[in-house]
């Protein structure tokens, strides 16, 4: 990625085209649907993609490829986000809980993709891509989240899941009519998918669409997925329309309009009950409130010339851009990698993704203000398997909703 501020925006798949810019070999920056693996070898398992609060599986979120340029053991270079679809599992702002994210990277030169770029087309007479049911090293994916699946169906000894829940669902919908009527000799591959041998895609054989047993490109536990267009913030927002949190002149005008002014002077009686508090404790409250209303002004002032925008993209330069004032990490907050290199800023994840999730309910639905990522400053993992970076999620100020 290119040097500044870039910001992502979430746009629709359309076609057999756009699905298939979606995959692997594609190297694409995505939301929802099931991951499109990088490289095709330590995969997190089941017991990495659990929810730190109810210990279910993760669904996948988005990922976003961010290859280095002046690395070479990073010329290919992804980072994956992964949610718990509980609610009530976001109840709490902080590090990880409901959150995880993986980092993978390949040279230019490995075993899984060509040097040369990937094709601008699909390949000619095939249809679409679908939804792989293993990797070309061999790994079995679960048929509805598309992470690693060492569970197998007991029957048919074929279709693979990453647990029990999921295995339960598959066979709800419709697993249960299809297990075992596929011929005993025939390989789970050759059932359902064939492989393009240019840059290692699956595709969807046109003699084999409507196949009993075909996985369904999404289903209920899978968010809805769109591209991930990668555009560099222009500077459209005045030089001086930001304000320094700690600068006293700097502070909002927070004056109220002529209604609340003169609603005022009807609750005068309410100042008196303030009296009982002393005069310290009233300059802080004021002095919180001031606070909370310069930083989420400055949040709005930022992300206004691009409303949409659902990803903040920044590696080691401009921080990330806070909705609050509280739970705001400190250093200490943020814990070095497991190769004892400091973690950095990499990307934001914004709120607006909310509004392309469908997780809005009459009850209590996933939210957050922002989600922070933070990734080794030396990109340490010459093995190639996924890293587990840290994810920090800032929630919005009760008074700035």
């Amino acid at each position: 990625m290119a040097a500044g501020v870039e910001l992502g925006f979430a746009a629709a798949a359309a076609g057999p085209a756009g699905a298939w810019r979606l995959r692997s070999a594609c190297f694409p920056s995505k939301v929802g649907g099931r991951p499109a693996w990088l490289g095709e070898a330590g995969l997190p398992g089941p017991a990495a993609l659990r929810c730190g609060r109810c210990q279910q599986p993760c669904a996948f979120l988005l990922q976003l490829y961010a290859p280095l340029p002046d690395r070479p053991d990073a010329f290919h270079r992804t980072l994956f986000v992964f949610a718990c679809r509980g609610a009530a599992c976001y109840r709490l702002p902080g590090p990880r809980g409901p959150l995880c994210v993986f980092r993978n990277q390949l040279p230019r030169r490995n075993d899984t993709y060509p040097a040369e770029p990937p094709p601008e087309e699909p390949p000619p007479g095939l249809a679409a891509a679908a939804p792989p049911l293993r990797l070309g090293s061999g790994a079995a994916l679960c048929r509805v989240c598309g992470c690693l699946g060492p569970r197998v169906c007991g029957s048919c000894r074929r279709a693979a899941y990453c647990g029990p829940q999921h295995q339960a669902l598959d066979w709800r919908r419709g697993h249960r009519r299809s297990c075992g009527k596929n011929a005993a000799g025939e390989s789970i591959l050759d059932a359902f998918v064939e492989t393009s041998p240019t840059h290692n895609m699956q595709w969807k054989s046109k003699k084999n669409d409507d196949s009993a047993d075909a996985i369904p490109e999404h289903n209920e536990f899978l968010f809805p997925e769109y591209e991930i267009l990668i555009e560099p913030e222009e500077p459209e927002f005045p030089a001086d329309s930001s304000v320094d949190p700690n600068d006293e002149q700097g502070a909002v005008d927070t004056s109220k309009d002529p209604k609340e002014q003169g609603e005022i002077g009807a609750t005068g009686s309410a100042g008196e009950a303030f009296q009982s508090l002393d005069e310290e404790t009233l300059e802080a409250m004021a002095k919180h409130e001031t606070e909370e209303d310069k930083i989420f002004q400055m949040f709005k002032e930022r992300v206004a010339a691009e409303p949409e925008q659902i990803i903040r993209y920044c590696r080691g330069g401009e921080g990330p851009i806070w909705v609050s004032s509280e739970n705001i990490p400190d250093e200490k907050d943020i814990p070095n990698c497991s190769c004892g290199a400091k973690r950095i800023f990499e990307f934001q994840i914004m709120p607006q993704l909310l509004n392309h999730l469908q997780v809005d309910s009459l009850g209590e639905s996933i939210d957050w203000g922002t989600l922070v990522v933070y990734t080794c400053a030396d990109n340490c993992g010459g093995g190639n398997e996924y890293l587990e970076e840290f994810i920090w999620k800032q929630d919005f100020s009760a008074g700035s909703i």
